[in-house]
């Protein structure tokens, strides 16, 4: 307890504050990128005008609150103020369109990474760049815009996501990690930043509508992981934390991404090893040992933090269904009169799906709050059906949404397993999915049929990852590598607790997933119909 609050007032503790979909999170770590400290605020987006946003508002008051709570946590703990850090990352979930013009002014609002709504210009840059532009990209964002005939776009003079806006903010510096970037553009592994060929035939594709940016000079510059990314300045200090408390002056290292932080967390940086992160949305992350043979829709190539090669495959939807059948039963509960624990909730109705059949005894049910790239779908609708003959249970109930949960994803890896015939040694889970202890993880095991490792920091995620790349910034000795620090300095060879598949686990979502994608007529009813 002594080392930990000398720590801290020392100024040596570093802090990771990710912004997820429904929370942000603070995690302070030590020296030995142990936490000691955290804090958090619910959030959610909101659909305006037919778009996901969330308004900059929301995002300085949530991280205000976020950073006093994790302050408070402090005070509590140690019984100090917390006045000094020795650095600060900052994640976000990637993606997204966030434009400002030359005062600094934002000219729409913020379009996240949960529209569907750039299908023609990811199309026809995919088309151009011969590379798999996702709809949710910056550059379809933009490119969009412009053939919307869009007015703002004529006064653009930044684009940026959500991380490194807030590090723009709080340091005056306009720059991105490598990671987060690589969902803005492509980014050419080689050179460690966007490929100079497609940044060129972007600028002539646009050339005849006369505005008065290149796309180069709009984008963040491209940083990688190690780099220091400027410091926090006296206004800075005072947007994060308006007490005036804490003291300016500590550097920042990078802005990541939520799958760059989630690939950190989980050591999933070295080639043949990948990770899944589930919880709102839900995607796989595998470092490639070479380029893939073809492009495909449904596999996005961005990079690690160190500008390694990986594809991902990102699904919009994973546990918001879920949440909302298991707040159903909740309110059921209540209605008697029952106070309802919620983690005891989630733990007796996940453990109750393990007992289903491992088919979910023909239940069917997709968890599409939004659209879904990968299975074609720009909208989506929650739904669950069945065959009057199926078995209804609340265990097959469960399995089934716990299955659709993964339903997409699985299309996706299958085409990296199956088509390119990619390797993967290790998988870690991470994230709200693999929160009750062995459930999650049984049913990713049988999803990806390969050994599933989930560690006992899977709580902590990507506010944690961010942590631990900005401790990498203070602590890399000369050419070490952001692996070689993981490994050695912080996980120290754990792999976490690791579960195989079981053959009837593998047949059994087999047989859901055949059935999943033979349903998605009914889906695309539901579309159709529920407007």
């Amino acid at each position: 307890m002594g080392d930990i609050k000398n720590t801290i007032m020392d100024g040596r503790a570093v802090l990771g504050i990710e912004l997820g979909s429904t929370r942000i999170k603070a995690v302070l770590v030590d020296e030995k990128n142990t936490p000691i400290a955290s804090g958090s605020h619910d959030w959610e987006n909101r659909l305006e005008n037919g778009i996901w946003t969330y308004a900059l508002t929301d995002v300085w008051t949530g991280l205000q609150d976020c950073y006093q709570k994790m302050a408070e946590d402090v005070k509590t703990r140690y019984g100090v103020a917390l006045e000094k850090l020795g650095a600060i990352g900052f994640s976000a979930m990637m993606h997204g369109y966030l434009a400002f013009d030359k005062a600094g002014k934002q000219l729409v609002p913020f379009r996240t990474w949960r529209n569907t709504i750039t299908q023609e210009a990811a199309s026809k840059l995919t088309k151009l760049f011969q590379f798999n532009i996702p709809q949710r990209w910056s550059i379809s964002h933009l490119y969009q815009a412009i053939l919307n005939g869009e007015e703002h776009v004529k006064d653009v003079d930044y684009i940026t996501t959500l991380d490194a806006y807030i590090h723009w903010q709080l340091t005056g510096q306009k720059v991105i990690g490598v990671g987060s970037a690589s969902g803005m553009f492509p980014i050419d592994s080689a050179t460690k930043t966007y490929y100079t060929s497609m940044i060129a035939r972007f600028d002539e594709l646009v050339a005849e509508k006369g505005y008065p940016w290149k796309v180069e000079h709009l984008l963040p510059k491209v940083l990688v992981a190690g780099d220091n990314a400027g410091v926090l300045t006296e206004e800075g200090a005072k947007l994060l934390d308006p007490t005036g408390t804490l003291k300016a002056g500590c550097p920042l290292c990078p802005p990541e991404g939520d799958a760059g932080t989630g690939m950190v967390a989980t050591n999933s940086v070295k080639p043949r090893t990948g990770n899944v992160s589930a919880g709102t949305s839900v995607f796989a992350m595998i470092v490639l040992e070479r380029e893939l043979q073809k492009v495909y829709e449904e596999i996005d190539m961005v990079t690690t933090p160190s500008a390694d090669a990986v594809a991902m495959v990102h699904c919009n939807n994973c546990t918001s269904d879920l949440n909302a059948w298991v707040g159903l039963f909740r309110e059921f509960a209540e209605s008697f009169g029952i106070e309802v624990d919620m983690d005891k909730l989630f733990y007796t109705l996940y453990n109750k799906a393990l007992e289903g059949d491992k088919d979910c005894g023909g239940l069917l049910a997709y968890n599409y709050f939004s659209g879904e790239h990968i299975t074609g779908f720009e909208e989506g609708r929650p739904l669950f059906v069945r065959n009057p003959d199926s078995r209804f249970n609340l265990a097959n109930f469960m399995r089934t949404h716990l299955y659709t949960s993964l339903g997409a994803l699985k299309v996706g890896m299958d085409i990296l397993v199956k088509n390119e015939h990619v390797v993967v040694d290790r998988i870690t889970g991470h994230g709200g999915l693999f929160k009750t202890k062995g459930v999650g993880q049984s049913i990713l095991a049988g999803a990806m049929d390969a050994t599933v490792s989930v560690m006992k920091t899977a709580g902590e995620g990507g506010a944690w990852g961010i942590a631990l790349l900005a401790s990498y910034m203070l602590q890399k000795e000369e050419n070490e590598t952001l692996a070689d620090y993981l490994q050695e300095k912080v996980f120290g060879g754990d792999e976490g607790e690791k579960m195989d598949p079981s053959p009837e686990n593998v047949k059994g979502f087999d047989a859901f997933i055949r059935r999943y994608q033979a349903g998605l007529s009914i889906e695309r009813a539901a579309v159709d119909s529920l407007k």
